[in-house]
């Protein structure tokens, strides 16, 4: 996938060059002339690519976890002009694990919510259509119905980890906005087979996403 990771990382770094078109674009009329709310919610379509690196008795890189395309719905709120807190959310989602050598060994699920601190600079020269914005924060993610060489093998319950992004908003109308976002997230769990931790598996994903945002 390192070329679908090319195209939207260079998405993110041109949509820079894309300011001057954004502000020359014809202002949409507004007919409501009430101030916005600090709430804005966000609809994505994310591909998740995970980093598949693990360590232990089994041999380093020999886990890997398969990667997909996920719904992503997100809720910000505007702490400021500048910063803003976002919670990203997604639905249970069902990865295939594999071994090296072997090929698939089993499944699990993941719920994986994510809280992010967001600082959205503020550049005169490109107006109010076009936002970049960086962030860090943490995330928390549930592993469910693990089912690993047909239940001898487990993970762990959960995981805990930091998370990091950066992407762009490009106004579209006085409440929507056209979404490019990036972010990495740290996400581990230790393999056991009869309670010994024989790998510790490192899925720590990529995530690009593309989506709309709606500003109450």
């Amino acid at each position: 996938m390192s070329s679908f990771r090319t195209l939207l990382v260079s998405a993110l770094l041109g949509g820079f060059a894309l300011a001057g078109i954004a502000r020359a674009a014809e202002t949409i009329p507004v007919t409501d002339s009430s101030a916005p709310s600090p709430w804005s919610v966000r609809l994505r379509a994310t591909y998740l690519e995970t980093v598949d690196k693990s360590t232990g008795l089994l041999g380093k890189n020999v886990i890997s976890v398969s990667d997909k395309l996920i719904p992503e719905f997100d809720i910000d709120y505007r702490l400021s002009a500048d910063w803003s807190l976002e919670l990203v959310l997604t639905v249970p989602q069902e990865h295939t694990v594999n071994l090296k050598g072997v090929g698939e060994i089993g499944d699990f699920e993941h719920l994986p919510p994510t809280l992010m601190l967001k600082y959205h600079p503020t550049f005169a020269a490109l107006g109010d259509r076009f936002q970049p914005y960086v962030g860090a924060g943490v995330n928390f993610t549930l592993i469910m119905d693990d089912d690993i060489l047909n239940g001898a093998a487990k993970l762990d319950s959960y995981s805990v980890g930091p998370a990091g992004q950066a992407g762009f908003d490009i106004k579209l109308a006085e409440r929507w906005t056209l979404n490019f976002d990036v972010k990495r997230v740290m996400i581990r769990s230790d393999v056991k087979v009869g309670g010994v931790k024989v790998a510790e598996a490192r899925l720590d994903p990529w995530l690009y996403a593309v989506g709309l945002a709606y500003r109450f």
